[in-house]
């Protein structure tokens, strides 16, 4: 019977998952649609898809100076909006549209635009410096400037009295400060610390593709599938005109006859016409179809090979993710003050610009003591919106080999109520704070409900946290994060996000659910067959309208080639606390309902009594769904399907849990 049915069931499942080549053509119509409203707006700024546009508003910043810091601020926020797009179309648009030549462009433009403003920022720091003794402190002497905004934060201090026992930093209202040694409380030096929100030190991580052969085949097979249809109707509408052609010619006498006859040949053309686009249209949902399976699957593959590695000091980023930006540390040579003459100011202009100091200096030859340039204490505050489950590991940039590195960084302690870490560094430059990107992996369980229609619940519980996640139509926001049974309160609580965005945002603020494909070296997981997790995946979104879903601890005794989870009906009259769940076993080409329990003492793949064998999950719930529930699985929005599937398959709970 299970054979007979087979066809049949994977036709009606085909016509339920063109859902998913609609939503992205809903998304193609959208990415247009906002490149033309920007055309329109006509505000100035640049299209970041455009080369040209780009180079012109790089090259226009680069010609204008002696802008201050709260300035470069200002236009900080354009360039951010422009990089965060650049980053956000090379994640968003599918892998099969994007040519290498645009990657490059993109990230060619992503690197010049974080390089342009971290030099800005360093030549408004130069102006800033210029008037330090202008804006001395009348009780130390020294200047002491904080600058804040949303997305950088600029502690500067510069010594003017060169007072020797002047040698703890502490920014006022703030913790934040240094312990500085005799030799630099005795120099003309400046300390600074640039925090900066984001991470602009950190290499672009690479852009995943699928495989072009793959890709490539199946667009050229119904590409020429399209020619095909195209010429056959073209020559369809050939002979009819030749036909008419030949009997105007025959019978001119009954000219009323032949025009009926024109009339009903323009009616067939016509016809004919309209057959084709219907064609076409079919054979683009196809290829759409088949480029949208391609991403899907490409998101749960995992790589074959672990990154290549390095030396012990090194940090791997893709095991571990820096958090809460980057802290930019310099100590810089006090540049030439402002000078009050005959009611100018005059100001001698160093042609190389803002220079650092070198802390230990390269030769030590002339300092008596061993101990004269000992590490220098700093103390930082963690950004508020970052949530660190264990204490975090401080890391330095190492500017030669371009990674971060966990050496000459020592006595590294953490107040987590006061938000403050403190360590000794050797030398200055960037540092950042890092965290087992995977510590929430594998997830303890996991549960997919139904809220209203087109809208749903995903619960993620793992070892620190639980996390709640609301999913509608094309949007994802955080509806609650807990830490050991307490609620806390997150920024992003209540922000209505797209899939993309969203994911980015979570990662960002240290609520990394979202493996990658090297995840499974750094995790012991559950692993799957890809395919398996795709199809179990697209058919769960298409059922969560009106099915809750649930982790089941039998998914860990069955073999990679099959899933087993829990579903049941969502009613909403009915009591939670004692759900009737079904479990269900899937292997991606036939769905079975298990006479097992959850709560059964051993597992076994035996088929429920009178229950039946399904290719589909679709079928396998109807057998026990009501016709409402099914109808409303029929009904559902396309971009909601689409939005669901997408943060199943990027938290990826089959294998990581």
């Amino acid at each position: 019977m299970d054979l007979e049915r087979r066809n049949e069931e994977l036709e009606e499942l085909y016509l339920l998952e063109r859902c998913f080549p609609e939503a992205e053509k809903l998304k193609q119509e959208t990415r247009m649609l906002s490149q033309w409203k920007h055309y329109i707006q006509c505000d100035g700024s640049p299209d970041p898809s455009i080369a040209q546009e780009m180079n012109t508003f790089i090259s226009l910043w680069k010609e204008k100076t002696n802008e201050t810091f709260e300035e470069v601020i200002e236009k900080s926020k354009v360039v951010l909006n422009l990089i965060e797009k650049l980053k956000f179309i090379l994640l968003e648009t599918p892998p099969c549209d994007l040519q290498d030549k645009n990657i490059i462009q993109y990230q060619e433009s992503i690197l010049q635009l974080q390089e342009l403003l971290h030099l800005k920022f360093n030549v408004a720091t130069e102006i800033l410096l210029r008037q330090a003794s202008t804006l001395a402190d009348l009780d130390s002497g020294n200047m002491e400037k904080v600058i804040k905004d949303e997305n950088v934060t600029l502690y500067v201090w510069a010594n003017l009295k060169k007072n020797p026992r002047h040698r703890s930093v502490r920014f006022s209202e703030t913790q934040i400060g240094f312990e500085i040694p005799r030799i630099l409380a005795t120099s003309d030096i400046a300390v600074r610390l640039l925090h900066t929100h984001y991470d602009h030190v950190s290499a672009l991580h690479p852009v995943s593709t699928p495989s072009k052969e793959h890709t490539s085949s199946v667009t050229e097979l119904v590409k020429d599938d399209v020619e095909n249809v195209e010429k056959a109707i073209s020559k369809e509408v050939e002979e009819e005109s030749k036909q008419q052609e030949k009997q105007s010619h025959l019978i001119q006498e009954e000219k009323l006859k032949v025009e009926e006859e024109q009339d009903d040949i323009e009616v067939k053309m016509s016809s004919a016409e309209e057959e084709s686009e219907v064609i076409k249209c079919e054979l683009e949902m196809k290829v759409l179809s088949e480029t949208v399976s391609a991403a899907q699957l490409l998101l749960v593959e995992n790589s074959s090979e672990k990154p290549d590695f390095f030396e012990n000091d090194m940090v791997d980023l893709f095991q571990f993710t820096t958090l809460g930006g980057v802290y930019h540390l310099d100590i810089l040579e006090l540049p030439p003050q402002c000078k009050p003459v005959k009611g100018w100011m005059i100001v001698e202009i160093l042609k190389e610009g803002l220079q650092k100091y070198t802390y230990p200096p390269e030769t030590t030859e002339d300092f008596e003591t061993e101990n004269a340039f000992p590490p220098i204490e700093v103390t930082l505050e963690v950004h508020e919106n970052v949530i660190f489950f264990e204490n975090p590991m401080v890391v330095r940039w190492d500017a030669e080999g371009k990674h971060w590195r966990t050496d000459g960084i020592s006595n590294v302690s953490y107040k987590p109520n006061e938000r403050l870490v403190t360590f000794s560094l050797d030398t200055f430059g960037p540092v950042t704070l890092i965290q087992d990107a995977h510590i929430n992996m594998p997830y303890q369980s996991w549960e997919l409900r139904p809220l209203d229609v087109n809208k749903v619940l995903l619960t993620v519980t793992t070892v620190f946290t639980e996390i709640q996640i609301q999913i509608k139509e094309n949007l994802c926001m955080l509806s609650s994060v807990k830490l050991k049974d307490k609620k806390h309160i997150s920024i992003l609580e209540g922000t209505w996000m797209t899939p993309i965005p969203f994911i980015i945002a979570l990662k960002e603020a240290g609520l990394n659910i979202f493996p990658t494909r090297y995840s499974h070296f750094y995790v012991v997981i559950n692993n799957k067959v890809p395919l398996v997790e795709v199809k179990a995946y697209r058919q769960m979104a298409l059922l969560s309208s009106t099915f809750a879903f649930g982790w089941s601890k039998w998914n860990l005794l069955c073999n990679s080639t099959k899933v087993v989870f829990k579903v049941r009906e969502h009613l909403p009259e009915e009591c939670t606390e004692n759900p009737n769940w079904a479990l269900l076993m899937f292997s991606g080409d036939r769905a079975q309902r298990l006479k097992i329990k959850e709560e059964s003492e051993a597992f076994s793949e035996a088929l429920k009594e009178e229950t039946e064998f399904h290719s589909t999950l679709y079928h396998m719930v109807r057998d026990f769904a009501s016709k409402e529930a099914m109808e409303k699985v029929r009904s559902s929005n396309c971009q909601f399907v689409n939005s669901v599937c997408h943060m199943l398959l990027s938290t990826r709970l089959l294998s990581y849990s």
